[in-house]
């Protein structure tokens, strides 16, 4: 009896060290590894970001993702050193923001994809098919007007002041026979669910919030950005952080053939591979 309990406790201390073994191994493997903490909203940046996790694992970085519901947050967390990174915003959003809040200390390192803004609407199959006196909901940031107000432009609705270009505002619309209602500004994040309710007679929505609000875009977007002037949606850092490996290595593993094809494949041209 003794020596059956004798191998028992053999057996039992072999198996223990085994898995200590296996632990340490691991860990070891794991310390092995760089972490990047990267914020994003949830479509389709956190996504992309999803696709590409398998891709910066075989190059030694585990990616941690951060999820945010809005345009605010995301820089906030990253000036805060909560973040490694954020991949969310456009040149034109980055320049605002850093003009605004003078503790940015942000810089671009990669644009990655498109998102064609686009103007929905239940009750019209056009532009040109709105009323006179039309309401027109949009977003609140000032950046986006000068995305937005061009399609109107170009549709012959309204003119704009004369070399206002991207720095359009509503208050350079020079000429609007059709008495357009721009007045009406939420936050982006509130767009789609404005439009679901049923809210104006036309709303424009930024890609990434009606691809998470179930917009079906191809029924319901009646105008979009030329696609030579869309901004690309970037990768923004910390300015000491530019020349870090592992940032390097995120935008590379982002621009590769492999994480073009997954936003070609998946959201058929709702939102552009940037070139």
């Amino acid at each position: 009896m003794k020596k059956v309990f004798s191998l028992i406790f053999v057996a039992l201390l072999a198996f223990a060290l085994s898995a200590c073994s296996g632990a340490k191994n691991d860990t070891a493997k794991n310390d092995g590894n760089k972490k990047l903490v990267v914020g994003a909203t949830a479509v389709p940046h956190a996504e992309v970001l999803e696709a590409a996790k398998p891709l910066l694992k075989k190059k030694g970085i585990d990616l941690e993702i951060k999820v945010f519901q809005d345009y605010v947050l995301p820089n906030v967390a990253l000036r805060d050193k909560e973040l490694d990174a954020n991949y969310f915003q456009t040149p034109g959003y980055l320049a605002l923001q850093m003009k605004e809040n003078k503790d940015f200390h942000f810089v671009s390192v990669g644009e990655i994809h498109k998102e064609p803004i686009g103007i929905y609407s239940k009750k019209y199959k056009s532009l040109k098919d709105l009323p006179t006196g039309a309401k027109i909901i949009m977003s609140n940031s000032l950046s986006d007007h000068g995305r937005i107000l061009p399609i109107f432009e170009k549709a012959g609705l309204i003119k704009l002041k004369k070399g206002v270009g991207a720095n359009a505002r509503v208050e350079d619309i020079v000429s609007n026979p059709k008495k357009l209602d721009f007045s009406t500004l939420i936050e982006a994040k509130l767009l789609a669910s404005s439009f679901q309710s049923g809210e104006g007679d036309a709303v424009v929505i930024n890609t990434n919030y009606a691809l998470e609000g179930g917009i079906d875009i191809k029924k319901y977007g009646i105008a979009f950005e030329g696609k030579d002037v869309v901004p690309a949606n970037l990768v923004v850092v910390r300015s000491e952080d530019k020349d870090r490996p592992e940032i390097k290595t995120l935008v590379e593993v982002l621009k590769s053939k492999e994480i073009q094809q997954f936003i070609k494949d998946k959201y058929h041209g709702a939102v552009l591979a940037a070139e």
